[in-house]
């Protein structure tokens, strides 16, 4: 038997396992009952067109409010007042700067930025206006599964978490290759590049585009694609890939992607390189796809997470995104560093590993 041969029956014999071990989380929305009848165009190969620009930008956060418990609705009432609140700070943020003010007072209107860190101004972010809506229910959280909305991370995910990253914050000054990935300009932050493919702070357009034997992804983000074989096996388990190694079928209205072979370097929140993404896209109208997500790693997570998003048709072109033209960040950090360690000073986080904006 070849080596190959080997390689794809361990493939299977692991995608089994997960498999089994996911079941009991795939708890998700029946596309079939939302789309109430429709049925997408065809393309040239007689599959569901999902060609288009989509955009899955909101304010629902991946992770619930621990405070709505296991409510995954919102009332309208509650919806109507998060909006209104992201309403409000977009039009205190468009307010002239107060010139009296010093770099240490100004308040940029970007949550989470203030002062010298202020890398961008509200102007620059585009995160969304509205809360998610899955077949018109406002949504508190984009993990469905677990009930509680939250990530199961296991006790021992945790402490190897702690043990990796040390007082790291955003990761390790040593070199460029310490920095993290989005800020390398190699994959966007936050996991916009997937999988899963989640919204970010701005630039959360998707470009879809098909052929007969595959799908094409555009992330805005970074400029990445992801590219989603229809048919055939994974990659032999030694081949890691950015955004994982990507196979896709038809399953009727949606398209099913079996994504394995993450680096280690690119990872869902902490999991390790052996988790297992499961995707489900599903036109279930005109200007609306339902993405849908299962994360599987029996080492990272108590039990398989599960999510769902809303991505919206939009007019909009997606533009180059030149991410290191001008970039003058990364040698000003490093040269920081530097400076710092001739004065016998060691940064926050220089012993850590790398971690990757947007995760926390």
């Amino acid at each position: 038997m070849s080596s190959r041969t080997l390689s794809v029956a361990a493939s299977v014999v692991a995608l089994a396992a997960f498999a089994t071990w996911a079941a009991p989380a795939l708890a998700q929305t029946d596309p079939a009952a939302i789309a109430k009848g429709y049925k997408a165009p065809r393309d040239a190969w007689g599959h569901p067109d999902l060609t288009g620009t989509w955009s899955p930008a909101t304010i629902t956060r991946l992770e619930r409010d621990p405070k709505l418990g296991e409510r995954l609705v919102l009332t309208a009432a509650e919806a109507k007042a998060l909006e209104s609140d992201i309403a409000d700070g977009n039009a205190e943020a468009a307010k002239p700067t107060d010139q009296k003010l010093t770099v240490d007072q100004v308040d940029c209107g970007v949550k989470g930025f203030s002062g010298v860190g202020c890398g961008y101004n509200n102007f620059w972010v585009d995160p969304g206006t509205k809360v998610m809506r899955i077949a018109g229910e406002p949504r508190s959280s984009i993990i469905v599964s677990p009930k509680n909305g939250r990530l199961p991370i296991t006790p021992e995910a945790q402490a190897r978490e702690r043990a990796a990253f040390g007082n790291a914050q955003v990761g390790n000054f040593d070199g460029p290759e310490r920095r993290p990935l989005g800020e390398r300009c190699l994959v966007g932050f936050g996991s916009t590049s997937g999988p899963p493919m989640l919204p970010v702070l701005y630039n959360n357009h998707y470009g879809i585009v098909q052929s007969k034997d595959q799908v094409a992804i555009q992330v805005e983000m970074v400029h990445d694609v992801r590219l989603l074989r229809l048919g055939g096996v994974h990659e032999p388990a030694g081949v890691r890939k950015w955004m994982g190694d990507s196979v896709a079928h038809w399953e009727g209205e949606t398209l099913v992607v079996d994504t394995a072979n993450f680096r280690p370097d690119q990872t869902f929140r902490g999991a390790s390189s052996d988790m297992r993404v499961t995707e489900r896209f599903t036109r279930i109208s005109p200007t609306q796809i339902l993405y849908q997500f299962t994360v599987a790693d029996p080492s990272t997570f108590a039990q398989p997470v599960t999510g769902e998003e809303g991505w919206t048709l939009t007019k909009d072109q997606i533009y180059e995104y030149a991410c290191h033209e001008g970039n003058y960040a990364l040698p000003g950090i490093l040269a920081g560093a530097r400076t710092a360690e001739k004065q016998g000073k060691e940064m926050d986080g220089a012993r850590g590993q790398v971690k990757e904006e947007g995760e926390k």
